[in-house]
């Protein structure tokens, strides 16, 4: 079909990328990493030029997320999947519980569940499409759950459960929120994320907003006699946070466009300006799917549906792939459904970065390309 089917021009999207993953560059990302080839890319991390970088990216951030007081901006490397290695090791005490519903809260699940240092999780899933909710239990000193589950389009409310111990911490991963969706910080212990999603950076680096009370629990635990790898100690990532470097040397490509975008971002109004604009791009999404004879928003209820990652379900009608794949062929890419999920589906993002009106064009493409006699075939 992607070889029989042509998408006119003028419906096209101006720019065809809606991956979940990595996500779209903006243009003048690009060019800050031009600008500062001779100045910035070579040189040493220790240095001024690389710590007035980073210390630019934890100052902005510290802005667009409206840090509250005592918080900290810290920095490490390796990304998500190292940082949930290193709050096994640096922020769960004794035993932490997860909200499970999709691939990446699993991950973080499996991690700590699997500690030998630590008592085995207290795990609490839900179908992929829906979500559970947080369950106060005694002996628990960690809660954690994605704000935005990235295999499934799912979001989950950011706020500290009612009833658990004064002490435990919430540790909330941004990743596919960060940058496209708001949240109060306040009724979060450590808010984390990579930046290659809304932020439009590389991978390789996690940044995250920390409580006064989880800063208290790294040292108290990196003060204790548990092992922990060095490169995974979060005293470390604290130690040279504050001093604006990492523990080891960084990609300065990926702080340089980090830096870009969050200027773009708080140049046109923070967070809230990134909260609607990728709402009016998911509600383009959502309301198409609604009206759809084809197709249904994969996520049930309104109130659990992303606004930066919306999946579709396909009826037996039309085959997603086959859309998907004319899609590619015309240089709109990346709409494919996580792999592990198996369903006759689309999984657009609409990150902040992603223009409105392309969201827009995206649809007519779909429409277009389902609207082919016998084109579309069977599931």
């Amino acid at each position: 079909m992607a070889n029989t089917i042509t998408i006119p021009r003028h419906l096209l999207p101006a720019d065809g990328r809606f991956g979940a993953g990595p996500a779209k560059v903006r243009a003048e990302q690009v060019d800050a990493l031009a600008r500062a080839g001779a100045g910035l890319l070579g040189t040493s991390h220790r240095q001024a030029p690389v710590k007035e970088l980073v210390g630019s990216v934890r100052e902005g951030l510290a802005r667009f997320l409206g840090l509250p007081e005592g918080y900290e901006v810290l920095l490490g490397l390796g990304g998500a999947t190292a940082f949930w290695d290193a709050a096994a090791f640096g922020l769960v005490e004794h035993k932490a519980q997860h909200l499970m519903f999709g691939e990446f809260g699993a991950k973080f699940a499996q991690t700590t569940d699997r500690a030998p240092f630590l008592q085995a999780s207290s795990i609490v899933a839900a179908a992929p499409g829906a979500r559970p909710e947080p369950r106060p239990e005694e002996g628990v000193d960690v809660y954690a759950w994605p704000q935005n589950e990235t295999s499934t389009g799912v979001a989950a409310p950011v706020r500290r459960p009612a009833g658990i111990d004064d002490d435990a911490l919430v540790l909330v991963d941004a990743t596919s929120a960060a940058g496209g969706m708001a949240a109060d910080l306040a009724q979060t212990d450590v808010y984390y994320f990579s930046p290659q999603k809304n932020f439009g950076s590389d991978g390789g680096l996690w940044l995250g907003a920390f409580s006064p009370a989880a800063i208290e629990r790294i040292e108290r635990i990196g003060a204790s006699d548990r092992w922990i790898p060095d490169f995974l100690q979060l005293t470390a990532a604290l130690e040279n946070s504050r001093m604006n470097q990492t523990y080891n040397t960084p990609a300065l490509a990926t702080l340089i466009m980090l830096d870009e975008q969050i200027r773009w971002l708080n140049d046109r109004g923070g967070m809230a300006w990134a909260a609607a604009r990728t709402k009016e791009s998911s509600d383009l999404v959502y309301a198409w799917a609604e009206a759809s004879s084809f197709a249904a928003p994969f996520v049930v209820r309104p109130e659990d549906r992303s606004t930066v990652i919306t999946t579709v379900d396909f009826d037996g009608t039309v085959d997603a792939a086959a859309v998907a794949a004319v899609l590619r062929a015309h240089g709109v890419v990346d709409v494919e459904p996580y792999r592990k999920l198996g369903r006759n589906q689309l999984r657009i993002a609409t990150f902040v970065s992603i223009e409105p009106d392309d969201v827009a064009q995206l649809l007519r493409c779909i429409d277009h390309v389902t609207e082919q006699p016998g084109a579309v075939g069977q599931w």
